[in-house]
């Protein structure tokens, strides 16, 4: 199972606050723990909603570009990561280890489970199966 974990901006975030040595120290060093152990697919940190877009589709066809910032800050990203794990438990478990918070002292991570092709049972054909396995592939190749 592959999961996302979302880690939820807060003030110090959204101000373009980054972290210091310390903090990157010991996400590094949790980020080396996530690759050996086979789990960290991807991860990265976001740029202050400030610097951002939304774009959203209407009922009647519209489509409205909002530009940044946004609130709630509850609802903001200002990162994630990819891990591929075999349940939800071993994600919270990992989660817990995450180095946080940031300078203000609360952070917020919400984990989310990947939908898979077999996710979709008979909706997703054989066309669509390997047009699915195709673009996978063409998306590794590239990242190499």
């Amino acid at each position: 199972m592959r999961f996302m974990i979302l880690l939820k901006a807060d003030q110090h975030s959204e101000a373009g606050e980054l972290p210091d040595e310390k903090l990157l120290t010991e996400m590094g060093k949790f980020n080396d723990e996530l690759i050996k152990a086979g789990v960290m697919l991807a991860g990265e940190g976001l740029h202050p909603s400030a610097r951002g877009a939304r774009v959203q589709f209407g009922k009647d066809g519209q489509v409205r570009v909002t530009d940044g910032p946004f609130t709630p800050l509850g609802e903001v990203l200002a990162g994630f990561w990819i891990w591929q794990l075999p349940s939800m438990e071993e994600a919270v478990a990992w989660v817990k280890r995450v180095p946080m918070p940031m300078a203000g002292g609360e952070a917020v991570i919400e984990i989310r489970q990947i939908f898979e092709m077999d996710d979709f049972g008979a909706a997703m054909s054989p066309e669509l199966r390997e047009q699915e396995t195709r673009q996978r592939a063409s998306l590794a190749e590239g990242a190499g």
